[in-house]
């Protein structure tokens, strides 16, 4: 008896997928982070992991054929992109070095908001009434969490802030970019220049001798950012930023785990209550998709997609070859 038939998932619905896996990747090299910024700089930290990122992904990109002429990284979209996500993650790690894991995260979590905002200011992205409470909601979740009232901002909180105008910034470039760009060469020249700019800060800094730990924190760190670059660019070119947006929340229930069982954090009960707000809103969102139903299925062709679904897709093709 024949299996039935599930519907393909939507363009929105896989998106959102593909953002809880950048979520959950980034957030472990966001503790492997945190942990080498114990020994070394930032900009040490940004130039190893960048190199070993860069060398992972120039494989990928050599054995898919994803290689673009050094012409292309001088396409405006894409310089703002390089250039936007260079300061977003060097303040962030900046930022990393002084607060908890779950309070940096926390913090962060403002971009959502931002990214809808200026979806709906720049590129006309229509927002539903439901789709602006849920975001608005699940900010009012960060906020409970965050407590600027009671405790303050520090100069590493504004760090964070910066890095939200930042991350905010890349991710509307990367809706304007050419469909013909792919989105492993647009991961691949960001973590290029992200090493390049580790590199550039080391005279400033100095060096520290690295023992094999280290380099296996800051390889395991690469390998999970390099993870986290693919699926958050196929997200970000897959679906509306609207509906994406929100799944970034799902972040902060990973921070929260790893800073209790890595770092020993005990959130409060304010923390608590801020995430399943968060949560809550994601839910919810995700409802109200399959509500109205997707506007693209998942079969459609989308261009530009050699990203991580074109490599689960030819690793499978040649482990069966083989």
């Amino acid at each position: 008896m024949p299996l039935p038939v599930r519907p393909p998932l939507s363009a929105n619905v896989r998106a959102g997928l593909c953002m809880l896996a950048a979520m959950a990747a980034f957030v472990v090299n966001d503790g492997l982070v945190k942990l080498a910024s114990e020994d070394m700089g930032v900009g040490q930290i940004l130039a190893v992991r960048g190199l070993m990122a860069t060398a992972i992904l120039a494989a990928f990109a050599f054995w898919l054929g994803a290689f673009r002429p050094l012409r292309t990284v001088l396409q405006p979209m894409l310089l703002l992109r390089t250039l936007a996500d260079i300061l977003a993650t060097l303040t962030y790690v900046s930022a990393l070095r002084a607060l908890p894991l779950a309070n940096t995260t926390a913090i962060f979590q403002a971009l959502p908001l931002a990214v809808t905002l200026g979806a709906a200011l720049f590129f006309g992205e229509r927002v539903g009434w439901r789709r602006w409470t849920a975001i608005a909601v699940g900010f009012l979740g960060v906020v409970i969490i965050v407590r600027p009232g009671l405790e303050g901002f520090t100069t590493a909180s504004i760090y964070v802030l910066l890095s939200v105008v930042c991350a905010a910034t890349r991710d509307l470039a990367t809706r304007r970019l050419p469909a013909g760009i792919p989105s492993l060469f647009i991961s691949m020249t960001t973590a290029l220049a992200v090493s390049l700019t580790g590199w550039a800060m080391l005279p400033f800094e100095g060096w520290q001798p690295m023992a094999a730990p280290q380099v296996l924190t800051l390889g395991c760190a690469a390998v999970l950012i390099t993870i986290g670059y693919v699926f958050i660019v196929e997200a970000m070119r897959a679906g509306d930023i609207s509906f994406v947006a929100p799944f970034r929340y799902s972040v902060l229930v990973f921070a929260l785990l790893i800073g209790v069982l890595v770092f020993g954090e005990r959130p409060d009960g304010f923390v608590l209550l801020g995430s399943l707000i968060i949560v809550g809103s994601g839910i919810y969102t995700l409802y109200r998709e399959r509500v109205r139903g997707g506007s693209l299925p998942a079969t459609t062709s989308l261009p530009g997609r050699a990203g991580a679904m074109a490599v689960v897709k030819k690793i499978g093709d040649k482990v069966e070859a083989e």
